[in-house]
């Protein structure tokens, strides 16, 4: 059958039509990746005393729920730890101590960012023992009892409660006799573990700890009034972080009345402030 003259014939369609086709279409699938994959988030790392743990971890979610594309990521530990780390050149953007004596030596050495630093917290030194315990306790004194034979307490070099908790006993010239039974730990989490698991008979902790497990403790006896220096929790931002920015909004939220409340929930003593 004849072909209608007004009918063209069929274009041949060459290998450079299906090469052009090929790079359009690759090309607006890569643009559409671009368009779709969501910005990286913004990460903000805190490195902070262990004590902190809770009250920190709540205000971390608050934080990353109103400051759209952070993330915060917490590092806690012993607060001379911690110092050490950041000194070393740990990538940290804030450093929340549990002591004055960890902030004021980084401060010194310059790395903290100028006029970041607050204090925003206290806390109290206890004595606690196993909830299982039958030991009569009634004053710091009766550590000398013979029921007790391994008290914890934090490693006074590195842990600010361990350094507190010497003090007490220095006051009540107790260090000398009872250090045969002193086991000093990691931080003062690991001296709450000893005493919760029974492995110790006494334990020197904060107050704030104490308070989480009062289940699984046993007659907590606050450290006599001016026993031991003032405990002060500072935070700074720390100089030559990434997120400067995000780290001292964190940081005016955690010294903020919000915080406070925080702060005040989880049992720290909170700071007057200054007129």
């Amino acid at each position: 059958m004849d072909r209608p003259k007004s009918e063209k014939p069929p274009e041949r369609l060459g290998d450079g039509y299906f090469c052009k086709k090929f790079i359009r279409t690759l090309s607006f699938l890569i643009l559409l990746n671009f368009l779709v994959v969501p910005v990286q988030a913004q990460e903000i790392t805190v490195s902070a005393a262990v004590s902190l743990r809770e009250a920190f971890t709540e205000l971390g979610k608050t934080f990353e729920a109103r400051q759209k594309g952070a993330r915060m990521r917490f590092n806690f530990g012993a607060s001379g730890d911690l110092a050490r780390q950041i000194a070393g050149g740990a990538p940290v953007d804030v450093f929340a101590s549990a002591g004055l004596k960890e902030m004021d030596e980084l401060e010194q050495k310059g790395f903290t960012v100028p006029g970041s630093r607050a204090n925003f917290a206290g806390n109290a030194v206890v004595l606690v023992l196993p909830a299982a315990s039958t030991v009569p306790l009634a004053a710091f004194t009766d550590l000398n009892r013979k029921e007790l034979k391994k008290i914890a307490l934090g490693n006074p070099q590195t842990v600010p409660a361990g350094r507190y908790a010497e003090q007490v006993l220095r006051k009540m010239n107790l260090w000398d006799p009872l250090k045969e039974k002193l086991i000093f730990a990691e931080n003062v989490r690991q001296v709450l573990d000893y005493v919760v698991r029974n492995e110790v008979d006494a334990g020197l902790v904060y107050a704030t700890d104490a308070a989480a497990k009062s289940k699984d403790l046993k007659m907590p006896l606050s450290a006599p009034e001016g026993s031991h220096s003032p405990i002060v929790y500072p935070i700074a931002a720390v100089k030559g972080g990434k997120r400067e920015a995000l780290a001292r909004a964190f940081i005016a939220q955690v010294i903020s009345n919000e915080g406070k409340r925080v702060f005040g929930r989880y049992g720290f003593k909170i700071l007057e402030d200054k007129k």
